[in-house]
Order: structure tokens, then C-alpha cells, then sequence
């Protein structure tokens, strides 16, 4: 979810429910380490519970950027070994890593001993390199070498002290497909989530891929420890609240009103618009608002548009609230 979850982003999320964990985008730990930490960490206090995702692949940087993160108050560090993208993959981080588990243990070690907030990893179940159809037939097959190399990985990070891994349930195709088509092209593998999770006990094993609705996710549940949703979220926001009254045992539905919502961005707004924001970088992530209720495509231009405008602020934000139609039922 690169240049998706930002700060901005999380905090319009975090009206949608109270207990969900918010990521951040993933931050690379040599630009926290060598760069201006302070602006790469900012976050709102209402965004907790709140993780910092990392890029990186060597120990002692990550070490140092997972210190940082904790100093600054985020309640868990994730390691991203699954982000697909050549622009990751030069870097050096991302799911090329998932053929160095060695490395990578190394890395989640330092990282461990470095904070006493969790240490997470998020992968995927297998990396495939190449271009064609020979890459592609390799995404869809999961045999027993796959299967080896997924187990060497885990065992590995949760050697090191990984407190959960996050498990895309696809495979990465580097190289030879976008980061879109590697979200669509490779076959979710659901079955291979649920191995992990049955073979690596007292490991939590967290599933992310293709979880569309409550449902879903509620079967998920049975016999994985989380789940974790990107763009569905994102899209539909509204979807946060209905996980939340769903999954948290006695929780009951939160109280989500979307001229509250809006009334909640507006302060936002006003407050990041004093400190130099520009509106447009706020209300891109608001477009989802109204997904799937009549006038969601007025709202979606109206907000597009208006905040684009010279001299718009965040009364914007409260004559949105007049073209919102009552959500049915």
C-alpha cells in the first residue's frame, strides 16, 4: 500500500472503528536512519493502535529504524518480505527477500533485540522470477519445493523471534508482472495459509488476499490468529465497521455516521492546513466514503474536484455533507 496508507489515510480510517491495527505505507529504514525521521514517523495519536512497516535488508539498519519507530510511539514494527515491485526489488527489500531466509533472520533478530514492541514480517507464499507464460505457470503451482522454501522461511523469521507473520496467499512473480497483476494474476492458495498456521503452532499466523466481506474474514478465523485487508478497505471503508462489531467478541457496532465522519475530517483538515497540508493530499484517501450508496459518484467528484480549487479549506468537507443520501437499512 505504497504512497495508499499514509498518515492521512489512516487517520480517516481510524473513524471507521477504535481496535483495528492501522499499517503504515512501507518506509524504507535507510531513509528513517540517514534521513528526516521525524516526518517519515509523524502520526497522529488517534491512529493507535498503529504498526510501522519497514523496508530494509540489513540488520543493523533495521535495528536502528525499528529503535526509532518504537521512540516515536508505534505499538508494533513490521518487516515487509512481500511487496512484489521492481522499484522495491532494486532496493534490495521486499519479496526477493524471501529467498534469503538466512538474511532475513539476521535482520528479524537485530530488530528483536532492538525494541519490546512486536516484531512482525509479512510475505508471500512463494517468489517465481521471469517474464511469460513459463512465470506464470510457475505462480500457479504450489509442489513440494515451494513448500520447502515457504517452511525455511518461516522457521527462520520465527527462529529469529517473529512475534506473527502476515501471509499474502499468493506468490510473487518478480519481474514479470505489476504490482496489479501480481495481486491478480497468481491464485490465491488459501490452503497454503492454513498449512502454515496448522504446522507452525504457537506461531501467529495472519492471512491477507482477496478478503472481500465479514464473511470472509470470519471464516478465515476459525483457524488463522488475524486477518488483514488492504485495498477492500481502502475502497470501502465502511467495511472496517462492520469487522469491527464482527470479530471483536462483545463489541458492539460502532456508531458511524458520515456527516460525523466528514465533520471529524474537517478538524482534521483545518488543523493539517495550518501546518502547511494541502486538502487535495487529505481527501484523495475520503473518495470510498459512499461506495456502493446512491450519490457516490456526485460526492466522489465533488470532493475531487473542490479540493483542487484555489482557496478550498476544509468547509469543503462540510458542504460534502449535503450531497451524502441515507445509507438504506
Amino acid at each position: 500500500m505504497m504512497d495508499w496508507t499514509d498518515r492521512h489515510c489512516r487517520y480517516f480510517l481510524r473513524g471507521f472503528s477504535q481496535r483495528v491495527l492501522l499499517y503504515t505505507e512501507m518506509i524504507a529504514a535507510a531513509a528513517i536512519v540517514r534521513g528526516d525521521r521525524a516526518r517519515l514517523l509523524a502520526f497522529d495519536p488517534e491512529e493507535h493502535p498503529l504498526a510501522l512497516q519497514l523496508g530494509g535488508s540489513e540488520p543493523a539498519q533495521l535495528a536502528a529504524a525499528a529503535r526509532a519507530g518504537q521512540e516515536a510511539g508505534y505499538d508494533e514494527i513490521n518487516l515487509n518480505c512481500g511487496c512484489p515491485s521492481d522499484r522495491v526489488a532494486s532496493g534490495a527489500f521486499g519479496a526477493c527477500l524471501m529467498r534469503e531466509p538466512r538474511r532475513i533472520g539476521e535482520c528479524v533478530a537485530a530488530m528483536r533485540a532492538a525494541v519490546r514492541v512486536p516484531v512482525t514480517v509479512k510475505i508471500r507464499i512463494g517468489v517465481v522470477e521471469g517474464r511469460g507464460a513459463q512465470s506464470i505457470e510457475a505462480s500457479r503451482r504450489f509442489d513440494e519445493e515451494d513448500r520447502a522454501a515457504l517452511y525455511r522461511f518461516v522457521s527462520a523469521v520465527r527462529d529469529a523471534g517473529c512475534d506473527a507473520v502476515i501471509v499474502h496467499a499468493r506468490k510473487a512473480v518478480l519481474g514479470g508482472l505489476s504490482p496489479k497483476d501480481n495481486r491478480e494474476v497468481p491464485p490465491l492458495r488459501y490452503d497454503v495459509v492454513r498449512e502454515v498456521a496448522h504446522d507452525y503452532t504457537g506461531l501467529p499466523v495472519i492471512l491477507n488476499g482477496g478478503l472481500r466481506d465479514a464473511h470472509a474474514a470470519l471464516e478465515a478465523l476459525q483457524w488463522c490468529s488475524g486477518v488483514m485487508l488492504g485495498r477492500e478497505a481502502y475502497h470501502r471503508p465502511f467495511l472496517l465497521a462492520e469487522l469491527h462489531s464482527a470479530v471483536f467478541p462483545g463489541a458492539s457496532r460502532p456508531t458511524v455516521d458520515r456527516d460525523a465522519l466528514l465533520a471529524r475530517m474537517a478538524r482534521y483538515a483545518e488543523r493539517q492546513l495550518a501546518r502547511g497540508e494541502r486538502l487535495p493530499a487529505i481527501t484523495r484517501h475520503m473518495l470510498g466514503l459512499c461506495a456502493g450508496h446512491p450519490g457516490a459518484r456526485e460526492y466522489r467528484r465533488f470532493l475531487s474536484e473542490g479540493a483542487r480549487q484555489p482557496g478550498a479549506g476544509p468547509a469543503l468537507l462540510d458542504r460534502a455533507a449535503s450531497l451524502l443520501h441515507p445509507i438504506p437499512g
